[in-house]
């Protein structure tokens, strides 16, 4: 790497070691004290590289970090930068032998008292709302720690006590506005994206989009059921999904189609990755459905999508709303997202980008729209076009991530509070009781959560351009083809393809 891209990589540790495959990472932790970030911040920039979209890629990434961590100062205040640099999960992941792992896993458990204590440190201006919401995330952390071994994982479990206390006291003593304000929510936004950010057009076109959406499953309920209300249509479809046992034989015959459609139809560049289904290691069975990409940095090896079922020690009434996710309208859904020509599909093209900054430095914005771009454009294809379900799950989806940019808008603008957003959710996206609150919630510590709706619509209006410009030469495997060449790329460079 250069240095310029060393520098932001310093900067994004837990990032670029799981998601870019940057395994000399392995075992480090980003210095987030105050002097540490100091440090990075100086080191960033350099001198232009020759490619002018390497060079605009990096300095988007660049103006993203100084914003980040010098502007808005965002590890004082959000304990999620310091959990992330923390989190022993990923070396799960069998990118590499197991003793290799396991050794790194020691090196990082034993930089944790430094790295908690430079936490305790910075984290002095953190909201009581967002350390509500993070605290849990903060407790989690050790979950795979060993008490008792009288070496580096008590010392370490000392530490992760010390964490959890500061957190706690800020639920009580910690500002209670979360909000980051328009003028900051809309350059966090803007500077990792390359460009300026208008959010009360942003905000109109979410309502706009929801409008479409509630359309779209109108017509789709319509066809299912004919004079049934809505709400009935899906509340009956939600609660018609497979049993624990189930859930992973239907992820994996919904991959296999999901991956064979794709390649048929030519929507994805590249279809040379293997993708196998089973559940999420035990340190990540918080998330229901995900997808680990074998990395652009790593040796050849197979991704997993992770579809984690209910534990059968669970009350029965929680594992019904967990298989709920599952159900056979939304499930075919999740898996377009997450494995093709979503997520996986994104990471084979991923490892055939030539480009180092490319196949490191990862936009958020770009990952999670395209993946989500890739759900109606299925249904625009023939994605199960005789089954009005696909266009309803793709409905449902939608609906729940157009509701989290309108939220995320309002949130830290203070046009919404947490009960507002609640109440959206409920209203807006088939959410209820604490599935609507954690929504809501999310939004005070992700302000960007909103970045799978515009994503997707960056996504849809460069291919217009596109249609426009290249005429008969249009096709939607050129485009994907192109836009995939450009890694996953700040929104406002997409433009270069045309």
């Amino acid at each position: 790497m250069n240095a310029r891209l060393r520098a932001l990589c310093d900067l994004s540790v837990p990032m670029v070691r799981e998601y870019s495959g940057r395994h000399e990472y392995d075992g480090v932790l980003q210095d987030l004290s105050a002097d540490g970030v100091a440090r990075g911040l100086a080191a960033l920039g350099g001198p232009a590289v020759d490619d002018p979209q390497d060079d605009a890629h990096l300095a988007a990434f660049e103006d993203l970090a100084r914003v980040t961590y010098g502007e808005l100062a965002l590890h004082r205040s959000n304990p999620l930068f310091h959990v992330a640099n923390l989190d022993l999960a990923c070396y799960d992941r069998e990118y590499a032998p197991a003793a290799e792992r396991a050794e790194a896993r020691a090196r990082h458990v034993a930089a944790w008292p430094e790295a908690i204590d430079a936490a305790v440190g910075v984290l002095d201006a953190v909201p009581a709302p967002i350390a509500a919401a993070t605290v849990g995330a903060a407790r989690g952390l050790a979950s795979g720690l060993r008490p008792g071994d009288r070496g580096p994982e008590d010392a370490a479990l000392r530490a992760h006590t010390r964490l959890v206390e500061h957190l706690t006291k800020q639920v009580r003593i910690g500002p209670r506005d979360a909000a980051l304000g328009a003028p900051a929510l809309a350059r966090l936004l803007g500077s990792a994206e390359a460009m300026t950010v208008d959010l009360t057009a942003l905000s109109r076109r979410a309502d706009a989009e929801r409008d479409r959406l509630r359309a779209m499953l109108a017509e789709g309920c319509r066809r299912l059921a004919p004079g049934v209300p809505v709400s009935e249509v899906v509340a009956g479809l939600l609660a018609d999904h497979p049993d624990a046992a189930g859930v992973l034989d239907e992820a994996r015959a919904l991959t296999a189609e999901t991956i064979a459609w794709t390649a048929e139809r030519e929507l994805a560049p590249f279809h040379d990755g293997e993708c196998r289904v089973g559940p999420a290691p035990e340190s990540r069975q918080w998330s229901m459905a995900m997808m680990s990409w074998a990395a652009a940095g790593e040796p050849p090896g197979p991704s997993w999508y992770h579809v984690t079922p209910p534990s059968p020690h669970w009350p029965a009434d929680q594992q019904e709303e967990w298989l709920r996710v599952f159900s056979r309208t939304t499930l075919p859904t999740i898996t377009v997202h997450e494995v093709a020509p979503g997520h996986f599909s994104h990471g084979v093209a991923l490892r055939h980008v030539d480009s180092p900054v490319r196949r490191t430095l990862l936009g958020e914005a770009f990952i999670e729209g395209w993946a989500h771009y890739a759900e109606e454009m299925s249904v625009e294809e023939g994605f199960h076009a005789a089954d009005p379900r696909y266009a309803i799950g793709v409905a449902i989806e939608a609906l729940v991530r157009v509701t989290r940019l309108a939220c995320s808008i309002g949130l830290h603008t203070g046009s919404m509070t947490v009960g507002d957003a609640t109440r959206r959710f409920e209203a807006d996206a088939f959410s209820a009781g604490p599935a609507a609150v954690a929504e809501a919630q999310r939004g005070t510590f992700d302000p960007t959560y909103g970045r799978y709706t515009w994503g997707k619509f960056a996504i849809l209006d460069l291919r217009e351009k596109a249609r426009a410009s290249w005429g008969s030469e249009f096709s939607l495997s050129r485009l994907h083809r192109e836009l995939l060449a450009l890694g996953a790329p700040p929104l406002g460079l997409m433009d270069a393809i045309l």
